[in-house]
């Protein structure tokens, strides 16, 4: 744009200039004809003054009297240039005319007279306005072969200059999918603005990953605690409890309704003890043991253990073989806990449906529906996060119920989810769990175990 500006600027002036130029030469050359010393007349009516001298760059002279009779020309040849036109120049048939109303003096035996006739001036514009075109196609050429070479020099210097920034945003996206901030930005050698930016950058990724370390450290130690306190309050909550059930079953009246709800409290304060131990060994990564079990078999225990507290539900199962490797009272916790999710957030009379069954790409697949109100659409995206409870929970829970569904999950390497029902099914809640089956082929993946029948029975 900035060549284009300019380029149109000086073509303006050059033009302006060249035709100035020209106009200003046919002007004064008039005006040097019109001098009354330049033009003499005989008596037999024959200029004496040359006319050739003033018709050079095919220049046209004609001398016409008052009643505008031709009196003389230059060349013989000349074309017209229309009636004189004393008050400007008017171009006519491709000539610039100019025309002087002048004296001129007439020899005759008499003596000299003085007369006045008509002198037109014109010279061809043709050649004026080619070099006009010439020079505007100099200045098109011009215009191009620049912008060509100020788009390729840009291109170059803009390459060599958003190289640095390049290379750091390469490094930042790069530690946005790592996310790991313990990666350098590299600095640029020139002290420049970009380099005052890679060594911000690169001193706010130091701060960042010292934040990230003591951070980790102290979530590190805080999980160690987490979970060294709760094995420890296993013992003593065990004792408490044998102690409690002893006193309830002695006890009668309201020292007997006492002892019971202690012990009702201290039964709650152990399940609570398990959960938290359990979190703590899933953030801790620490594996449990696996061994060969049924999925399928594990919700019918489930099922049997929560009997007395589903007589207002009704409870269906449909229950197909599931083998998988995985810890056993783990996997029963899970079960344990979408089961009762179901129990506390839907109304006595509400369908509650477990089914198990082995996909077709070998993992296993554990439903647990219901038709009760649903899960809130706010409540949905943190449904899975610790101590998150919904409006409708009847059974004072800890709200741990499926954070720990989902840590169980994830250690075992397998997804759960909150899907949507099926089409033609009532609505409700249905969470869909589905874990790594159980191969035939031992961990080398060369020698087939036995079946799971066999380690079952």
């Amino acid at each position: 744009m900035i060549l284009c500006a300019f380029a149109l600027a000086i073509g303006s002036l050059t033009v302006h200039r060249i035709r100035s130029d020209f106009n200003r030469e046919v002007s004064e050359t008039a005006s040097e004809l019109g001098y009354d010393s330049h033009l003499t007349f005989s008596s037999a009516g024959k200029i004496e003054t040359p006319l050739v001298d003033f018709t050079t760059s095919h220049a046209v002279v004609k001398i016409l009297s008052e009643a505008q009779a031709v009196l003389a020309q230059e060349p013989h040849n000349a074309p017209s240039l229309g009636t004189p036109d004393t008050s400007e120049a008017v171009t006519i048939h491709g000539y610039r005319v100019i025309s002087h109303l002048a004296n001129v003096r007439l020899l005759s035996p008499d003596g000299e007279l003085r007369g006045k006739v008509f002198i037109q001036y014109g010279r061809p514009v043709a050649p004026t306005e080619a070099t006009v075109k010439r020079v505007e196609l100099f200045l098109l050429i011009g215009v191009l072969a620049g912008s060509v070479l100020a788009l390729i020099a840009g291109m170059a210097i803009a390459r060599r200059a958003m190289a640095p920034i390049a290379a750091l945003t390469s490094t930042a996206a790069e530690i946005a999918r790592t996310r790991d901030p313990s990666m350098r930005v590299p600095e640029p050698q020139a002290e420049d603005e970009v380099s005052e930016l890679a060594r911000t950058l690169d001193g706010m990724l130091r701060e960042l990953d010292a934040a990230r370390a003591e951070t980790e450290s102290a979530l590190a130690r805080q999980r160690q605690f987490v979970a060294d306190a709760s094995h420890e309050l296993r013992t003593p909550l065990t004792s408490v409890l044998a102690n409690l059930e002893l006193l309830a079953e002695s006890l009668h009246g309201d020292q007997g309704e006492a002892a019971a709800s202690a012990l009702r409290s201290s039964q709650r304060m152990r399940r609570l003890v398990a959960d938290l131990l359990l979190l703590a060994r899933t953030d801790a990564a620490r594996v449990q043991r696996r061994e060969a079990c049924d999925l399928g078999q594990i919700v019918v225990e489930a099922t049997s253990e929560l009997g007395a507290v589903t007589l207002d539900h009704e409870l269906s199962l449909d229950i197909h073989a599931a083998p998988l490797d995985a810890s056993r009272d783990e996997i029963h916790r899970l079960v344990i806990n979408l089961l009762e999710n179901a129990l506390r957030h839907t109304p006595p009379g509400t369908e509650i449906h477990a089914s198990t069954r082995t996909l077709a790409d070998g993992r296993v697949e554990l439903i647990v529906a219901d038709n009760g109100p649903g899960v809130p659409a706010e409540l949905a995206p943190t449904l899975f996060e610790r101590f998150v409870r919904g409006a409708g929970d009847r059974g004072g829970s800890f709200g741990l119920g499926l954070a720990i569904v989902d840590a169980v999950v994830r250690t075992h390497g397998g997804t759960v989810e909150l899907a949507p029902t099926e089409p033609g099914q009532p609505s409700g809640a249905r969470f869909v769990v589905r874990l790594p089956g159980r191969s035939d082929l031992d961990d080398d993946g060369q020698h087939h175990r036995p079946p799971l029948e066999a380690i079952v029975d």
